[in-house]
């Protein structure tokens, strides 16, 4: 096959594209310039896509033997998912960049392109797993998770559906992280030992707040508020809602303690009027949730019983799903609580080890509300 390897300068892109080669296919390396203004470097692990990350993919299609681009889609992620992240906040809600960067740019601009160019796949370095299944059931390609559950990709992977999957390799899906960096030291690839990328690439330092603060600008909701507990009494003030999200703890400079003196934690954000209602931990468990704009990677369910993710790195937890008519709302229950679940993330529902597909968290209940199922 005529593969297109995104090689982002990491080592597990440019290890996934040397096994590309390996695998017999015809491999054209590209690197996404994705910045408006590249001209920053990464501050240790933080952030990607800067020049430094450009010049590693390039050598490293180097060593590999393979042609290597560069395409810039700065204009379409600003707009797909820069400015949804920035949107979001200001709404209240917490988004997911990841997975909105996976869906709009990684595996719809960039497959588009090389579709359009004559290529037959996209090959990254995203730890998952595809299979595809008997020929009698459709010859369906299914996601599963990664053999390194520490590293396993697939919840930011969700929003894939199947027409993407058909198109799309990862060639690491079955190997664990230690075993791609010591075969990148033995290819001469010098990203062996560079550091994983974390956190969101357009926010380098980390500071969410303080970026959106800069950003925003006279789009920010609001330029402050009051904290209140949940009995409504002022217990602090902020400086914008878009620096919160349900659940937050650190940060909140609260001018008054609780009178049980124990922590407090974001529960409600309210843009329109700027206010933050904080209370204990305990308030924060939820077990039912309601999902709109469903992404299946296969067949869309009309019922589930399997589990759900709720955070990148989150734990799996046993959940049950129904799919309302005309299957743009998913309903889940959760068969344990969760806590500090937000609007605006995204649950990904998985059977065993399967990806059966994700929602955006559009409301939460909180555990013993009632609500029948």
């Amino acid at each position: 096959m005529r593969v297109i390897a995104a090689m982002s300068g990491g080592v597990d892109s440019a290890v996934a594209a040397a096994r590309a080669v390996d695998a017999g296919h015809d491999v054209t390396g590209i690197h996404l310039a994705l910045s408006r203004n590249p001209q920053s470097y990464r501050s240790g692990a933080r952030g990607c896509c800067t020049i430094e990350d450009a010049n590693d993919a390039r050598r490293a299609a180097d060593v590999i033997g393979i042609p290597f681009y560069v395409w810039d889609l700065s204009d379409r992620f600003h707009e797909d998912v820069v400015e949804d992240f920035m949107a979001e906040y200001a709404a209240g809600r917490t988004p997911n960049p990841c997975l909105r960067c996976n869906e709009k740019i990684k595996f719809a601009a960039v497959l588009d392109r090389a579709v359009g160019l004559g290529f037959d796949a996209v090959a990254t370095g995203h730890y998952a797993q595809l299979r595809t299944g008997p020929a009698t059931e459709g010859g369906l390609v299914e996601m599963h998770r990664s053999v390194d559950h520490g590293k396993d990709q697939s919840y930011v992977l969700g929003v894939l559906d199947q027409e993407q999957l058909r198109h799309s390799l990862f060639p690491l899906g079955g190997s664990t992280k230690e075993e791609v960096r010591r075969e990148a030291a033995a290819r001469g690839l010098l990203v062996a030992d560079k550091p994983d990328s974390h956190d969101i690439c357009f926010v380098a330092d980390g500071d969410n707040a303080g970026w959106l603060r800069e950003k925003l600008g006279d789009r920010a909701p609001n330029d402050g508020g009051e904290i209140v507990d949940e009995s409504g009494q002022v217990v602090g003030t902020h400086e914008g809602t878009y620096a919160f999200t349900i659940g937050q703890r650190r940060g909140l400079r609260l001018g008054r303690p609780a009178p049980d003196g124990k922590p407090r934690f974001v529960l409600d954000i309210e843009p329109v009027s700027g206010t933050v209602t904080v209370g204990p931990h305990e308030r924060l468990a939820v077990d039912r949730l309601t999902g709109i704009r469903p992404r299946w990677c296969g067949a869309a369910p009309s019922e589930l019983t399997g589990t759900v993710q709720l955070r990148a790195h989150g734990a799996e937890l046993p959940a049950r799903a129904r799919v309302d008519e005309p299957g743009d709302t998913v309903e889940i229950e959760l068969l344990e609580p969760a806590y500090g679940v937000a609007p605006g993330q995204a649950a990904v529902l998985y059977d065993g080890t399967r990806v059966v597909g994700s929602a955006t968290i559009a409301a939460t209940d909180r555990a013993g509300a009632g609500r029948s199922w």
